[in-house]
């Protein structure tokens, strides 16, 4: 079972968690490219930072069901226009 961990700040991880953000982004850097491009999961787990291993008040998981390469303006990338990969989190 191959699973894909994300973690992010807790504001993102309380929309998240309440339905309101159904995809999570990640700037196009070969970082991510190795991570994501060709590749399959079975489960994403979103933590709320960097929980220890039994908080599972912090932890949530998703199916996995891909990611799209879309162009955003976004405040936490800055001003400009920027590519990301678009995690879909969707139940």
């Amino acid at each position: 079972m191959r699973t894909l961990h994300l973690a992010v700040k807790k504001i993102y991880f309380d929309a998240i968690q309440s339905g309101a953000k159904v995809q999570e982004f990640r700037l196009c850097t070969p970082y991510w490219e190795k991570r994501l491009a060709g590749r399959e999961y079975d489960d994403i787990v979103i933590t709320c930072g960097y929980p220890a291993k039994d908080d599972a008040e912090r932890r949530l998981m998703r199916a996995w069901r891909g990611y799209e390469r879309i162009a955003i303006t976004h405040p936490h990338f800055g001003p400009d226009e920027v590519k990301v990969f678009a995690i879909h989190l969707g139940e």
